[in-house]
């Protein structure tokens, strides 16, 4: 009688040892920074940002150039013109200086956010890519593999690219 109670408990365990070792989650892994850099539609992005830094690049320079300009000018008559005048051309200056940091922080921000508008479409498309291939491999976590330090399962990353479309 003991011994099968002890055969009893020793397939309860066996059979709840095998279950949860079914029950363990697959998981996958995909490289996103190599599919957003080689995707076509984040090349574009690429194209607009840069060309639209080139335009802020050139209107700061102009600025600058201006200010620069400017302040040789002012330096150089300085001592032949009125104090009076002096201090118009300061305060002159010291607005051109404000308008031209004001200008920059302004480009930048308006950099960032085109840059966040273009980028936010695009990584919701990867990331349903990801999310379609992974359940049609019937994986139920998939990591970025940037941040691991052992990825040893799967790397789902070039079915995400098929997946997209290059």
């Amino acid at each position: 009688m003991k011994q099968i109670k002890t055969l009893l408990i020793a397939t309860a365990l066996f059979i709840t040892g095998n279950q949860a070792i079914n029950a363990q989650a697959k998981t996958a892994h995909v490289e996103v920074s190599e599919i957003m850099a080689k995707m076509p539609a984040m090349l574009e992005a690429q194209k607009q940002l840069e060309k639209l830094s080139g335009t802020y690049d050139v209107e700061y320079k102009g600025m600058v150039e201006e200010y620069q300009n400017k302040l040789k000018k002012y330096e150089q008559e300085a001592t032949t013109v009125a104090e009076a005048v002096n201090e118009t051309r300061s305060k002159e200056v010291q607005d051109m200086q404000k308008r031209i940091v004001d200008y920059r922080d302004n480009a930048q921000k308006e950099l960032q956010q085109k840059e966040a508008d273009i980028v936010k479409p695009i990584m919701e498309k990867v990331k349903a890519s990801i999310q379609k291939v992974g359940k049609a491999k019937g994986f139920q976590y998939i990591l970025n593999s940037e941040g691991l330090l052992l990825a040893d399962g799967p790397n789902l990353t070039a079915d995400v690219k098929k997946d997209l479309g290059f």
